[in-house]
């Protein structure tokens, strides 16, 4: 049985640039793409080549969620670790799986309850279970009294799901070797806080320079990468001045701030997961806030100042991505293509750039050597075929009824976003549901959406 499959008539979005190709074809042998472009320039193929024509749908690449939670269960904001880790590891299967089916082929985690992440990436790599390619986290490491600080004194001992607290350099070098005893790619570590915190505020910074630079410079000499929890300039300009690799947040900027990033672009990225401010400004009085609560929190001008500070960061070349605190009860999970409508209605981009924001830039950062984030040939085959047009309407992207498949490492994968994709009837034995190697011939009736 041949392992290539050739798509025809497709809407190309490569995501090297914001050009659209008509009449475009896809070949994809094993796990990579073999040729991309106009399906008049391929020439010969094989007659062992599977053909599927899509009928003028929109071909794109996988996008990147750069400010992952998938350990994270849909509860409130207060409640991060107090879900069972039996149950939030059954949660995270079913958000992992749902994350691939929203497009996402790729995950960068900004913080896992538990170990749930490592295990979660090692299970979707061996093939147990379907998700998205994940830069795993472990728990967040930060200071006493910062945001990882959750519990107040009278209730310890301190929940063990979430936050590590380390006080001094010696003891946040030990929190990151035992994350990378444990196996995680990602370092999570707060800088600052969060507007909700009494006594965490964002722009108190919680970790010295010796500290963030014992951190920073462990997590590096064992091969881990650095995600922070940045919001203020202090805190942003820590992070760059140490050489963190994602910096989260970064919504109150300096021009000094500006220019540490402008000259840092080439190896860092910035992402302003912005979802958790509109959502809580949407919902803040079914959490027992007041909008004038609210307002004293600082939210409304955090917005304002994000908007400002993503202006200047693209203007700066620096490479901001989309994603961010999906998986609370505000921002659920398999709503993470909103981030979307946030980069085209309230920062200004055209939904072409916005787009390059989730894949080109995105699989930038989750793979630095180049095989990810844009169709071309000899990258890994990672694309999302959508019955629709992003680029006429961004919010296409957040129905999964418009999302006809994914294709992830040469698997495709369709019905993922369904409550339950095992499930089905005599009807579907006809039609097989689930993941298909791409020159199987089941792939055409996965496509047809039989």
């Amino acid at each position: 049985m041949s392992d290539s499959i050739l798509f025809t008539n497709a809407r190309l979005f490569t995501g090297v640039d914001d050009a659209v190709i008509g009449s475009a074809a896809i070949w994809v042998e094993g796990r990579y793409i073999r040729y991309v472009g106009r399906a008049a320039d391929i020439g010969p193929v094989g007659e062992a080549v599977r053909r599927v024509d899509l009928g003028g749908k929109f071909v794109m690449p996988g996008m990147t969620e750069s400010h992952a939670h998938i350990s994270y269960t849909n509860n409130g904001p207060g409640d991060l670790d107090k879900t069972p880790v039996e149950q939030a590891m059954i949660w995270s299967i079913d958000n992992a799986r749902l994350m691939l089916g929203s497009g996402f082929t790729s995950a960068i985690s900004f913080g896992s309850v538990h170990r749930i992440d490592v295990y979660l990436r090692d299970a979707i790599d061996k093939g147990q279970i379907p998700g998205p390619r994940l830069c795993a986290s472990g728990r967040d490491i930060g200071a006493t009294s910062s945001n990882a600080d959750l519990h107040p004194d009278y209730a310890r001992p301190q929940m063990e799901g979430l936050g590590m607290l380390a006080d001094g350099p010696w003891a946040v070098r030990k929190a990151v070797r035992t994350l990378r005893k444990n196996g995680a790619n990602v370092v999570k570590l707060f800088l600052d806080g969060e507007g909700l915190s009494n006594h965490a505020p964002p722009g108190e910074l919680t970790y010295t320079d010796e500290e963030v630079e014992a951190a920073i410079s462990e997590a590096h000499a064992r091969n881990m990468r650095v995600a922070t929890h940045s919001r203020s300039a202090a805190a942003v300009k820590q992070a760059v001045k140490f050489g963190a690799d994602f910096i989260g947040h970064a919504n109150y900027l300096d021009d000094e701030a500006v220019d540490m990033l402008r000259r840092a672009r080439d190896r860092l990225f910035v992402g302003p997961a912005i979802a958790w401010e509109m959502q809580f400004l949407a919902n803040c009085e079914s959490m027992g806030f007041t909008r004038e609560a609210a307002r004293n929190r600082g939210y409304e001008r955090e917005v304002e100042a994000t908007v400002d500070a993503v202006r200047r960061l693209r203007a700066a070349g620096v490479r901001v991505l989309i994603g961010g605190d999906y998986g609370l009860n505000i921002t659920p999970h398999g709503t993470y293509a909103k981030d979307l409508e946030y980069f085209v209605d309230l920062f200004g981009l055209s939904p072409a750039e916005a787009l390059l924001c989730a894949t080109r830039d995105g699989g930038a950062a989750v793979d630095p050597s180049g095989m990810l984030g844009t169709l071309e040939a000899g990258k890994y085959a990672d694309l999302v075929i959508v019955d629709g047009d992003p680029l006429a309407d961004i919010r296409v992207l957040q129905d999964h009824r418009r999302i006809t498949a994914v294709m992830k490492d040469g698997q495709l994968y369709r019905d993922l976003t369904r409550a339950n994709p095992y499930l089905g009837s005599a009807d579907d034995l006809a039609s097989p549901r689930g993941a298909v190697t791409a020159g199987s011939r089941l792939a055409e009736a996965v496509l047809a959406g039989e």
